[in-house]
């Protein structure tokens, strides 16, 4: 085991309403990705590969979905077990979700700390004494054991990721302060006029006595005297209070993909080369062969390019379609989506399962 005395918590309960019609029938963590995954699958295969033993599902919607996806493709690893809090004994007991059958609801939460107190039960239980947060909408491939080394070494009551980015486009992440020690003095949600070019990455690991105090703290001030946000009481409240909070730098590829606009244009980032993350790298859960980048369209095809269309700068799922005399350019095609022939489809987005014959250009004007 590569991570000891560590837990890891996967937050998949957001609603994902800036993801428009990519989760009109899906829940967001499900969304397909790179032609060989669905956005949950990053996070998971992160603590598969880090060797955590025991990872807690943190969802709300669509979740009798998500548990399923979780249990045929991940319940097999010896090494990470799959803990789905107060489900976990009615799953484990019948073999996991039966066929039409819904999970019972979980109570309302407003933000992610709300998560973590919901689920604190099992969070906290005995055997860790850190805890791992993860999102379950963030592309990246990371190896946890380096960090988890960096944070034990220096006593810090948490060890945010931290990446650099152009300073333009932090307005629309968490803004990262730091020391010259590479303690964290800042972090500022989204902010209006960006001092630093550092982000937070949005995963984490806490020291769970800490962490539990703080939450503690937090929730006694009832229900509308906090945000009940990781990022927007949590860590801010640790950092004013002068606990040790430190930041990990994340040299290599991370995407949060928060938005439609995100979801289109990081896929496409994909096919730059070098490739952020080699398509032989990435997890796979889609039905289908590997997918491929073939260098003569500068695409990333889940299956054989099709004949006789023209797809260029393109990510084309498995189990999508495009006709002959089609043409797909910098574009992403689902799962059981069809561009009809002599359709054109330029820098947008053909929905699972969507049958497209007239020519799209741009994201605007996308089906609900």
């Amino acid at each position: 085991m590569s991570l000891p005395g560590v837990r890891g918590a996967l937050l998949a309960g957001g609603l994902g309403q800036r993801m428009g019609p990519l989760t009109a029938r899906a829940c967001k963590p499900l969304v397909p990705y790179a032609a060989a995954c669905r956005l949950v699958d990053f996070s998971v295969a992160n603590a598969v590969r880090s060797g955590l033993g025991e990872l807690v599902l943190l969802s709300l919607h669509r979740e009798s979905d998500l548990v399923d996806h979780l249990l045929r493709h991940w319940d097999h690893h010896p090494r990470t077990r799959l803990h789905f809090g107060p489900h976990d004994a009615l799953l484990r007991a019948s073999g996991g979700p039966w066929p039409g059958g819904r999970l019972p609801a979980r109570p309302p939460e407003r933000g992610t700390a709300d998560a973590l107190l919901a689920n604190a039960e099992w969070l906290f239980a005995p055997g860790a004494s850190d805890l791992l947060v993860q999102h379950a909408d963030h592309v990246y491939l990371f190896d946890y054991a380096p960090m988890l080394a960096a944070h034990r070494e220096s006593g810090a009551d948490c060890t945010i990721g931290v990446q650099r980015i152009e300073r333009r486009y932090v307005r629309l992440f968490g803004m990262v302060e730091v020391d010259e020690r590479w303690r964290v003095r800042a972090l500022v949600e989204k902010p209006e006029d960006p001092t630093s070019d550092l982000v937070f990455t949005a995963f984490c690991l806490f020291r769970i006595e800490a962490l539990r105090e703080v939450l503690d703290e937090l929730a006694a001030r009832g229900e509308d005297g906090w945000q009940h946000d990781i990022s927007r009481d949590v860590l801010p409240e640790m950092i004013a209070a002068g606990r040790p909070v430190t930041a990990f730098q994340v040299a290599d590829y991370w995407a949060d993909i928060g938005t439609v606009e995100r979801y289109h244009s990081e896929q496409l980032r994909l096919l730059d080369r070098p490739h952020p993350l080699p398509p032989a790298l990435l997890p796979r859960t889609l039905p289908g062969a590997a997918p491929r980048y073939a260098p003569e369209t500068d695409s990333l095809f889940g299956g054989e390019p099709p004949a006789g269309a023209t797809v260029l700068g393109s990510v084309l799922h498995p189990g999508g379609r495009v006709e002959p005399g089609a043409r797909v350019e910098r574009s992403v095609v689902l799962p059981g989506a069809t561009v009809a022939a002599g359709v054109s489809v330029l820098d947008s987005v053909v929905l699972a399962g969507e049958r497209l014959t007239a020519d799209r250009h741009g994201l605007d004007g996308l089906p609900g």
